[in-house]
């Protein structure tokens, strides 16, 4: 769907994508909108259907295209023999291009005849809703209750208004569309036996924050990381808890600290320009050893960069932006439904190691809606309660020799020794010392916790061949089209295996063994190959295991990795044929 960011096409692709979850169909999707305030062209793409939908496509069957700048942008990402359909008042496609069937439909006009001038550039979209439902043969039952929800709150005309377009879409005479009319086969109920939940990446995160017991945090507005922000707005105070929206990133993330010391697991959260400016007080919570969770929703960068474009450019960030030696857990969620989990496990990991705990998402993560089996709640939920039993004779808030056990204000100490809490360095009691061998020693404990929960983990999954040619790496959202790509490949006849890495920080045991198994190994991010040739997970491989054999596939444009972009990076490296039959 491609057109404007004013022509609602987001609306239409979740609506699509929320029909496919609750059909117990697959879906995924992938959307780009500009920066700017006064909008401009966007895309939104749905991939729906049985199976295991791993990402979002490297190419379209279906293209509506609202506008030229739509049709000349992206009719190279319809397939050959796909259907291109557009709107005849603003497309003149071009007449020598017999790649598609080509269906033109005035959907302006008509949507203006269906329900009124005045209202044709909020109705175009829901004119293209009937109209997809109508070539796809959809539940109009569902859609329509899926539109009476979406619209249900505001008055009758506007509801009447939506579903007089959507009529007029769906009533589209069949003369213009009979070359190109499909039927999705009906899925199998979910194996689980459990309904499914249709969601985006960020309000993923939400749920899961509450589940893992957060009630309290704080944050400040910034691109994509607001809407896990305004919905803990809204949702804490539904469970007792409060969110504040602050006047800057320093202030939110010193809410958050305020939060963690009063007893509670808190949240804070931002995306890469607002996570730089926390980095003073995320070392104070290193040095002060504070349960936190620190969401980075990636974007495009430095500075202001792309904030709508996707990036994994805030790995090296994540593990050491702070001042000293800060350490610091690092998880990343493979796809939506990991997002949800991938907090639970934080908020595990925060209060046993009382450390902070960042998760690197990324923008399309953020904003991709996925269908998976809804969670166990009654068994997932974590009580929220901090932990105020009294602390006995034996109680040291900071012991060398073992972790670290926060007494939060209120805790009984039956010593009567109240530990100082504060960035400086401190003896086991927490009062301030500049003592040189106390210092080594702290560092060691902060620094040795971390080692000891790397033990703990468990070692990465190989999907694929266990040894071989070439093992394929990955981290957060490429996981989809990596595992397709190795799907490709071994169909190909290579011996490719994939591992996908959800603890960045400390790395799982085992790894070390699963990379010498292969000639190659090719880690798939979306940053920058650097001054020396290697992305950020690759650089942080070479450097944890010494292995010559590990090299990059990178690109910094802003979008996600393409099946087919992966294939060919991986026959490229090993001297075959790529996809378009040239070799390297």
């Amino acid at each position: 769907l491609a057109g404007n960011s004013q022509d609602g096409i987001q609306t239409i692709g979740g609506f699509l994508a929320r029909l496919a979850g609750r059909s117990d169909q697959e879906v995924m999707t992938y959307m780009t909108i500009p920066s700017t305030i006064s909008g401009g062209p966007s895309i939104f793409q749905v991939r729906m259907g049985t199976g295991d939908i791993l990402s979002s496509g490297d190419q379209a069957d279906f293209l509506v295209a609202f506008y030229q700048h739509s049709y000349d942008a992206h009719i190279n990402s319809l397939r050959p023999g796909g259907v291109l359909i557009y709107d005849t008042e603003y497309v003149t496609p071009d007449p020598e291009d017999r790649r598609f069937r080509s269906v033109g439909i005035p959907i302006t006009g008509a949507t203006v005849e269906a329900v009124g001038g005045s209202s044709k550039d909020k109705g175009k979209n829901l004119f293209v809703l009937g109209l997809i439902t109508r070539i796809l043969n959809l539940d109009v039952a569902r859609v329509s209750g899926l539109i009476t929800e979406r619209f249900g709150g505001k008055s009758e005309d506007i509801v009447r208004n939506a579903m007089l377009a959507f009529d007029a879409g769906y009533g589209t005479p069949a003369d213009n569309l009979r070359d190109c009319l499909y039927n999705l086969e009906a899925a199998p109920a979910p194996a689980s036996g459990r309904p499914q939940v249709t969601i985006d990446g960020n309000l993923a995160l939400t749920y899961g924050l509450i589940a893992a017991g957060v009630r309290h945090g704080a944050g400040y507005p910034i691109t994509p990381w607001s809407s896990v922000m305004e919905t803990l707005r809204t949702e804490l105070s539904k469970y007792g808890g409060i969110f504040v929206q602050t006047e800057d990133e320093l202030a939110a993330i010193g809410y958050a600290l305020g939060f963690a010391y009063s007893g509670h697991l808190a949240i804070t959260g931002s995306s890469g320009p607002g996570l730089s400016l926390k980095m003073e007080a995320l070392g104070w919570a290193v040095m002060a050893e504070m349960p936190l969770i620190v969401i980075n929703v990636q974007r495009g960068g430095p500075s202001t960069g792309m904030p709508t474009n996707v990036e994994q450019s805030d790995l090296l960030q994540a593990l050491y932006g702070s001042h000293g030696d800060a350490p610091r857990v690092v998880l990343a969620p493979k796809d939506v439904e990991d997002c949800f989990y991938i907090t639970l496990e934080a908020g595990r990991i925060a209060r046993e190691y009382s450390t902070p705990v960042i998760i690197l998402t990324d923008q399309a993560l953020a904003t991709r809606i996925e269908a998976f089996d809804e969670p166990d709640l009654p068994k997932l939920m974590v009580d929220p309660k901090p932990d105020l039993s009294p602390r006995g004779m034996d109680f040291i808030p900071y012991p060398i020799d073992r972790l670290t056990r926060h007494a939060p204000p209120g805790a009984f100490i039956e010593t009567g020794k109240y530990p100082t809490v504060s960035g400086l360095e401190h003896t086991e009691l927490g009062h301030p010392t500049g003592n040189s061998v106390l210092h080594a020693k702290m560092t060691a404990k902060r620094r040795d916790k971390l080692k000891a929960l790397a033990e703990t983990l468990p070692v990465p999954e190989v999907y694929g061949d266990t040894d071989g040619e070439v093992l394929v790496v990955g981290w957060g959202s490429t996981w989809g089209p990596i595992r397709e790509a190795v799907k490709q490949l071994r169909a190909q006849g290579a011996k490719v295996g994939q591992v996908h890495l959800r603890h960045l920080h400390p790395l799982a045991p085992g790894l070390d063994a699963i990379l010498s198994r292969f000639k190659k190994v090719l880690v798939v991010e979306m940053n920058d190959e650097g001054l020396y040739g290697y992305g950020q997970l690759a650089t942080i491989l070479r450097a944890r295991y010494a292995l010559p054999s590990i090299g990059s596939i990178t690109k910094t444009d802003g979008l996600t990795f393409r099946i087919s972009e992966i294939v060919d990076g991986v026959n490229s490296r090993l001297g075959r044929a790529g996809a378009n039959g040239a070799r390297a």
